[in-house]
């Protein structure tokens, strides 16, 4: 060797390669935090619909039980209790109620943690939960 220096003169494509690659590494981390995050959303959004909507299936119309042992809801009352357990969990949700079923459906938002960096700044997730009333419980319902 002469004692040249061995650098040949890249101008600094391995310091792009490196920005690049850190970027996609960084992303692609986002996609996995990120993505559990608005799964674990999803999730709780399930649960939340399903309880409210358990809670609404409580208006049972007790004139028509005790005339003829009709089971059935009254919509407007079974409307209402969804909504009343949706504002005491501060969800956002949307239901439907019938004599027969209650559907509820929570819209959750959930704040991005990394990919924020991307510019996508909330995941929104939905999720329907429904319930009906039952007259006692004897066996399984199918």
């Amino acid at each position: 060797m002469t004692g040249k220096c061995l650098s040949r003169d890249d101008h600094g494509q391995v310091t792009a390669f490196i920005v690049v690659f850190t970027a996609a590494v960084v992303m692609f981390a986002g996609l996995v935090l990120d993505g559990g995050l608005a799964l674990a959303a999803k999730v709780r959004a399930l649960g939340e619909a399903q309880e409210a909507a358990r809670a609404g299936a409580q208006a049972l119309d007790l004139a028509a039980y005790r005339r003829d042992g009709t089971v059935r809801l009254v919509p407007a009352q079974a409307r209402a209790l969804a909504l009343r357990y949706l504002a005491t969990t501060g969800d956002e949700g949307k239901v439907n109620a019938t004599a027969e079923t209650v559907t509820v459906t929570v819209t959750a938002r959930q704040h991005t943690q990394l990919l924020n960096l991307a510019g996508l700044h909330t995941l929104t997730v939905t999720a329907t939960g429904s319930a009906h009333p039952v007259r006692g419980i004897n066996a399984p319902d199918s």
